[in-house]
């Protein structure tokens, strides 16, 4: 059974960090483009990052630069997103997914097409 299931939320102080994992199940993440997303509750999807199968190039919106790194462990089918200086505005569900089951990047922003449950992440002093 294909399945991803993401980890690792929790609560957080403001300024703090978390590392989300994405882990793979039925399938080898290592040759698929996967990228991170959150939504907020009453709040519209907000695309992350994206990592390519193969090569592991790294893209990431406005939102994500400067704070947040994906990465990916093939070893352990697993790919991570580490958030660095969390504020409350970054509460959210927090989900990984394919990019049009495919290895690229390319179109990332509108390609996500399977996801797991989320992890939720919540940022509060």
């Amino acid at each position: 059974q294909v399945q991803l299931v993401e980890s690792g939320g929790g609560l957080v102080q403001p300024g703090g960090s978390l590392r989300l994992s994405c882990a793979a199940s039925g399938f080898t993440l290592g040759g698929y483009a996967i990228g991170w997303f959150r939504q907020a509750p009453g709040k519209q999807r907000e695309v992350l990052s994206c990592i390519s199968g193969g090569d592991d190039n790294t893209y990431y919106e406005d939102s994500a630069k400067g704070r947040f790194t994906i990465s990916r462990d093939n070893a352990k089918n697993t790919v991570y997103l580490q958030m660095h200086s969390l504020e409350p505005e970054d509460t959210a569900f927090y989900y990984c997914a394919t990019v049009n089951y495919g290895s690229s990047c390319e179109g990332y922003y509108y390609g996500m097409n399977y996801w797991g449950k989320g992890t939720l992440v919540t940022v509060s002093s």
